[in-house]
Order: C-alpha cells, then sequence, then structure tokens
C-alpha cells in the first residue's frame, strides 16, 4: 500500500557544497548515508513528514552520474519517492499492472531502507522509488 511521499531526490554535482546551499535556505541537515549498491552518498534535510534526498555520484557510471550527463551535468529533481508497506506486495503488482520495473526484487537503499525503482517512461518521465523503511523505524 502507497503511504506518503517519503522524499524528493535532487541529484548535485557536489554534495558539501550543496549541503551547504541548502542550509543556507533554512533546512538543517539531518544525516548522511553512503549506499554504495546505488554507487551514491547522500544527505537528508527533514521538511514535515517527508525528506529533501541530495543525491551525489559516488563512481562515474552510477545513475546520478549518468543522469547529471544527460543534463549537461547540472543537478536536479531525480525521483519522486513514496513509502510502502510492503515493496515486494507493491512490486508485484504494478508487473502485474504492466508497468516497467528497473528492480524486479528489492535493493538496499538509505539509512536501512529497502528500495526499487520503477522506470520513468511509464511515470510521466519521473522515476519513482518505492521505500519500505525497517519496523523498527
Amino acid at each position: 500500500m502507497l503511504h506518503k511521499i517519503d522524499h524528493v531526490g535532487i541529484a548535485v554535482t557536489n554534495l558539501d557544497q550543496a549541503i551547504k546551499t541548502y542550509e543556507g535556505l533554512g533546512f538543517q541537515c539531518t544525516g548522511r548515508d553512503r549506499v554504495d549498491s546505488q554507487q551514491v552518498e547522500t544527505a537528508f534535510f527533514q521538511i514535515g513528514e517527508s525528506c529533501i534526498e541530495l543525491i551525489a555520484a559516488t563512481e562515474p557510471t552510477s545513475p546520478i552520474a549518468k543522469f547529471l550527463e544527460k543534463n549537461a551535468g547540472k543537478g536536479g529533481l531525480q525521483q519522486l519517492a513514496i513509502t510502502v508497506t510492503d515493496i515486494e506486495a507493491e512490486l508485484a503488482r504494478l508487473k502485474e499492472a504492466g508497468f516497467t520495473l528497473i528492480n524486479e526484487s528489492p535493493v538496499p537503499g538509505a539509512h536501512g531502507t529497502k528500495v526499487a525503482f520503477v522506470h520513468p517512461k511509464d511515470t510521466e518521465g519521473v522515476l519513482l522509488e518505492l521505500c519500505e523503511h525497517p519496523v523498527d523505524a
């Protein structure tokens, strides 16, 4: 079941500089995380029940590096993440409905989450991320 917007992901070229920018806007960084399976480093800023996630590539072959390359080296909105309670059930439902899944099974995400992505060609050009948080979170 879909619950809420978990976070909005923004690709950045320099995470430290982007953190300073968002702190200058009045946001407070609530944590950083390196997600080796996605080849990224992230920083989160809580706002209400949702977050803004700044995402920087740690490898030139990562999906974020490719996103930045497509966008002439400029960052920008990269994904919309939705909290779900049963990611496996959501993936099965979406596959049955004909959506193209980038991940047919969940992969590790930031802060101990399980995540999976739905291809933007099927979601009006926006990469959709499903996030299941650990039960004790």
